[in-house]
């Protein structure tokens, strides 16, 4: 597989101006990680926390040590030479008339209970509010997308009002809003209505880097990134819970998976716990991979039973064909030569399986985890950084789900 080398716009922008030459699109989950992006929660938060089924989340956990946490995490992973993109720093540079395009799509005013007031004056009103917030403010409400909700009043200004939020309080499991394949940045459709705009968001992103994504999933196609994972020549692309198989057909269909092996993993627990690939599988070299206790050993009609079909094409060959069906994806695993290391309830309970390879045989893992989990990848020669991720997870992720890797250097 041929590499991808940089030669965007960006570059000359200075936007990308940390990349080494070598820098390139990543192809294997085990490569050199040279850029993450990433988010660290702040307000935004507040309304998922104080519900947390509603906002997609596990437990309630404290904002404050939420991004205590997630500042470390940046900070290990800069420690090993990694540039570490925060949205916030890149909302920070975005051109402000860009911004306020974007605010005013985020802020609703609505009238539907103020009959003498025109659709007319609504919008003026509107557009000078926007038009006066400060940089700060702007990103305020393009993270929080408030909408104040108008009623008539006899004292006093002549208004009330409701105001209500629908923030963007996933926002920092990065992961899930694109994927990046050996060919470039594809956007996601969000399974969840509460996550549908955080793409928006990244996709300005991407945009302040000098990025243009490859594709952007449309109509009845849904992806989220925690179900792809690259394996050096093949894609494995989770199909389930949250990614369906009209997203996996787009991407092949646009060419964008830059891989001539698709290996659609078929998910039949739909269980939230599960609801990605990387939350159950995860690759750590080449020929070492982690997969969960109950998937590892589950028997066909279990409901953990997980099963690959292959689509592949030829050299030169455009479309992509459905070779194998319903392979056992143990099997499967092994065929590619890799030895799996499982992972017990205990453990996959506590996210270990949801670390992030920075190298081959060098992962950034949810501290905490057992003996037996610790001994076995020491015995397999793995470097592991155990991160303190304790309130982090009580939101349904962990260290792989929080990061983007955009780009990775050439083997050292």
């Amino acid at each position: 597989m041929k590499r991808v080398i940089l030669s965007f716009t960006a570059i000359i922008l200075g936007a990308f101006s940390t990349y080494a030459q070598e820098d390139v699109y990543p192809v294997s989950e085990w490569d050199y990680a040279s850029v993450i992006l990433m988010h660290t929660p702040g307000e935004e938060l507040f309304d998922g926390v104080i519900h947390p089924y509603a906002g997609l989340f596990e437990y309630y956990f404290d904002m404050d040590a939420a991004r205590e946490e997630h500042e470390g995490y940046i900070a290990a992973l800069e420690r090993n030479g990694i540039k570490v993109y925060t949205v916030r720093e890149l909302l920070d540079q975005v051109p402000i008339e860009t911004l306020r395009r974007y605010a005013a799509d985020a802020l609703t005013y609505n009238i539907e209970n103020m009959p003498n007031m025109s659709a007319e004056s609504s919008a003026e009103y509107h557009a000078y509010v926007i038009s006066e917030m400060s940089r700060s403010d702007l990103i305020r409400c393009i993270l929080f997308r408030p909408t104040v909700t108008l009623y008539g009043s006899a004292t006093n200004t002549g208004f009330e009002a409701v105001y209500t939020h629908s923030p963007l309080m996933n926002l920092y499991f990065t992961r899930d809003q694109s994927i990046t394949t050996p060919r470039g940045h594809i956007i996601s459709q969000m399974n969840s209505v509460q996550r549908a705009d955080e793409t928006l968001l990244i996709s300005l992103c991407y945009e302040q880097l000098g990025v243009k994504p490859l594709l952007t999933i449309s109509g009845e196609g849904r992806l989220e990134g925690g179900d792809y994972l690259r394996g050096g020549d093949i894609s494995y692309i989770g199909c389930g819970m949250r990614t369906n198989m009209e997203a996996v057909e787009q991407i092949m269909e646009a060419d964008a998976f830059g891989h001539d092996i698709v290996a659609v993993v078929k998910d039949h627990k739909l269980w939230q716990m599960q609801m990605h690939l990387d939350t159950y599988f995860n690759i750590i070299d080449k020929d070492l991979c982690t997969l969960v206790e109950s998937r590892y050993h589950a028997k066909e009609g279990d409901p953990e039973w997980v099963t690959v079909d292959l689509y592949t094409r030829g050299s030169g060959e455009k479309e992509y064909r459905l070779t194998r069906k319903d392979v056992p994806f143990v099997e499967f695993l092994k065929e590619q030569g890799f030895t799996i290391i499982p992972i017990s309830e205990r453990d996959e309970l506590h996210y270990a399986n949801n670390f992030l390879t920075i190298a081959p045989r060098h992962i950034m893992a949810v501290g905490n985890q057992s003996e037996e989990l610790q001994e076995a990848l020491t015995e397999h020669g793995v470097t592991v950084e155990w991160i303190p991720l304790e309130t982090l997870i009580k939101g349904y992720g962990a260290a792989h789900c929080m990061t983007q890797v955009i780009r990775v250097r050439l083997a050292e």
